[in-house]
C-alpha cells in the first residue's frame, strides 16, 4: 500500500501551502479549495455551491463474500495563535520572534481518518452508517528563550466536527455489484462567513476502498461489458481511479481531482511540493534562490513548508540532476 499512501497524501495535501510557501503570498491568503464538505446549512444557505455531501459510486465485481474496507482521510482546520507571554496571561499577537526563531499566526491542518473495517457485500445490502464526531479542543506548545524563560506559548485550536459515512452495496447482477460511499457534513453552523466555516469543514476528502474476493472495474475505461453499469454511477465532488501497480483491481481511491487510473508519482521527486500542476524541478530551484529573509518567513509559515525548505537545501548535485528529466520504457500496444 506504500503506492497507495503516496498518492493519497499528495491528494491530501494538493495546494496546502504553495509557492513561495509564505504567510504573506496572496495564493495562501484563500487555500481549501480541494475536496471541500462544507457544514449542511452553510451548504443549503449558499444554494449548494459549496456542497455538504461526497459521494463514491463504482462497480465491484464479486460475490456476496467478497468484501471492502473504507476509508476516509481529510483535513481538519486548526487555528495557529502566537502568544506572548504577560506575567501569567499569553498576549495574542500577529507574530513573536524568540532568540532567532520567528513564529505567526497561521491554519495549519489536522489529518482525520474515519476506517470501516472488512465488511462483506451481503453486509452492505443494508447500508453501514459510521458517525463522524470529533469533539473541539485546544493544545499549547511553550516557547522559551535562549536562556529557558518562558517567552509564549503556540495555541493551537479546532473546532468541532459532526458528520457520518455511509456504506452499502446494490447487486445489478450475478456477480456485479454497485458500491455506494457517502460522506455528510452535519456540524452545527450559526451563520458565519466563508473563511471561519472552513475551520467546520472536512477539506481534502478522499476515500479510499479496498476489496478482498473481489475486483473493482475502471470508472475511467470500463470493459464494454460493464459500460452501461458504469455510466450508471452517480459520482458526487469525486471521482474513483484505480490505484497501485498498472493491471491491479484491487484498491481504489476516489479523488476530488482529476486523476487517470494509476497515477503515480515520480520516482525522482525528494518529497511532495503540494503543488502537483507545477514541475518540481522548477519549485526547488525557485526555493533555493529565496533571499534569507524570505527563507525564514517561509519556516515561520508552516512546519511543513520549514520541511519542504531543509529538504530541498539538503539536496545533492547528483539529486537536482535526476530532477532535470528521465527517459523511460513504455510498451507499445497495437491493434
Amino acid at each position: 500500500m506504500d503506492a497507495v499512501q503516496k498518492i493519497a497524501d499528495a491528494v491530501l495535501y494538493e495546494g496546502y501551502v504553495l509557492w513561495p510557501y509564505r504567510r504573506s503570498a496572496k495564493k495562501n491568503q484563500r487555500r481549501w479549495t480541494f475536496g471541500g464538505v462544507y457544514p449542511r446549512a452553510y451548504s443549503e444557505a449558499r444554494g449548494g455551491d459549496d456542497p455538504w455531501l461526497m459521494q463514491t459510486q463504482c462497480l465491484i465485481v464479486g460475490d456476496e463474500s467478497s468484501a471492502v474496507e473504507v476509508k476516509v482521510r481529510f483535513l481538519h482546520v486548526t487555528e495557529r495563535n502566537v502568544g506572548k507571554r504577560r506575567g501569567e496571561d499569553l498576549e495574542f499577537v500577529d507574530e513573536l520572534r524568540v532568540g532567532e526563531e520567528r513564529y505567526l499566526a497561521w491554519d495549519e491542518a489536522t489529518e482525520r481518518e474515519v476506517a470501516i473495517e472488512k465488511l462483506t457485500l451481503s453486509d452492505l445490502e443494508s447500508p453501514q452508517r459510521t458517525e463522524i464526531e470529533i469533539p473541539s479542543g485546544c493544545s499549547e506548545e511553550p516557547l522559551a528563550d535562549p536562556a529557558g524563560e518562558a517567552a509564549g506559548a503556540l495555541v493551537r485550536r479546532w473546532r468541532s466536527l459532526r458528520g457520518a459515512v455511509e456504506v452499502g452495496a446494490e447487486p445489478l447482477r450475478e456477480g456485479v455489484f454497485r458500491l455506494t460511499v457517502r460522506i455528510t457534513n452535519t456540524t452545527p453552523w450559526e451563520g458565519e462567513d466563508r473563511e471561519s466555516t472552513l475551520k467546520q469543514t472536512f477539506v481534502s476528502t478522499h476515500t479510499v476502498l479496498e476489496a478482498e474476493g473481489g475486483d473493482f472495474v475502471s470508472m475511467t475505461d470500463p470493459p464494454e461489458e460493464f459500460r452501461e453499469a458504469a455510466e450508471g454511477c452517480e459520482n458526487i465532488k469525486t471521482w474513483p481511479v484505480l490505484v497501485g501497480e498498472e493491471g491491479e483491481r484491487r484498491v481504489m481511491l476516489s479523488s476530488p481531482i482529476i486523476l487517470s487510473d494509476y497515477p503515480q508519482v515520480a520516482p525522482e521527486s525528494p518529497g511532495n511540493l503540494f503543488d502537483g500542476g507545477e514541475i518540481d524541478q522548477l519549485l526547488i530551484l525557485n526555493i533555493l534562490t529565496l533571499t534569507d529573509e524570505e527563507k525564514e518567513e517561509m519556516r515561520a509559515t508552516d512546519p511543513k513548508a520549514r520541511e519542504i525548505l531543509e529538504r530541498c537545501e539538503s539536496l545533492s548535485s547528483e539529486e537536482l540532476m535526476k530532477l532535470h528529466g528521465a527517459i523511460r520504457d513504455f510498451k507499445m500496444v497495437r491493434d
